[in-house]
């Protein structure tokens, strides 16, 4: 992006999950990262000139389409869709030509698992279900690879992140809520939710990066190494 250079050493990923109403039943908890069609539009139009944004979609949900992918072009944006691959073509969800077309359009498409479920702990069955066939499924959909993924819950250990360079995974995405060092492989993220406003967003960016920051790199240090 261009204009308002805020701490340009680092990479801010602001991540959205639903826009507007669900047609889905919400798993519990879920309701507060749905956000309105209006503070959608503001939040983009608050960090569209600010460098080092690096906006994502977590889910694959049906709004990504019917609502972000058109507020996307009309402002010049990318982002990443991170799709959930068991619910495609589900109610309330992407459908195969709405993932199709974010590929079209230049969107960087990833996974997010096959049934949206943690990645710590699975048996070798579900290990292979969610990191690699659901992989597989979305990449059949596009037609290329697909190469990164967005944790589940936002879970991780050290043995799943091994997991997940074994299988040449280029880049993993979390949501630890701090900023993250350009081309570094595992990329923290800011999760949008109900109440945040284009301000709460650019303040979450413009926190000095040693301030603000302690705890979530603490934390995120923690699920490095447990």
């Amino acid at each position: 992006m261009r204009g308002d250079r805020l701490h340009e050493s680092f990479v801010h990923g602001i991540c959205f999950h639903g826009i507007g109403t669900p047609r889905r039943a919400l798993e519990p908890g879920e309701e507060r990262y749905w956000i309105s069609v209006d503070a959608f539009h503001t939040i983009l139009d608050a960090v569209v000139d600010v460098d080092g944004v690096r906006l994502s979609f977590d889910d694959g949900n049906a709004s990504d389409v019917e609502v972000g992918l058109q507020a996307l072009l009309e402002r010049g944006l990318k982002a990443s869709f991170f799709v959930v691959a068991g619910r495609i073509g589900s109610p309330g969800s992407l459908d195969e030509d709405g993932l199709v077309e974010l590929a079209r359009q230049g969107m960087l498409i990833g996974s997010h698992g096959m049934d949206h479920r943690p990645w710590r702990h699975l048996s070798p069955h579900d290990r292979e279900r969610e990191l690699v066939h659901a992989r597989e499924r979305i990449a059949e959909i596009v037609g290329h690879p697909v190469v990164e993924a967005a944790l589940p819950t936002g879970a991780y250990d050290r043995r799943l992140l091994r997991d997940l360079r074994r299988l040449r995974y280029s880049a993993v995405h979390t949501s630890d809520r701090q900023a993250a060092k350009p081309g570094a492989w595992l990329q923290p993220r800011f999760s949008v939710v109900a109440d945040d406003t284009g301000e709460s967003v650019l303040g979450y960016i413009r926190r000095p990066s040693a301030i603000g920051r302690v705890g979530p790199a603490v934390r995120g240090l923690f699920k490095r190494i447990r």
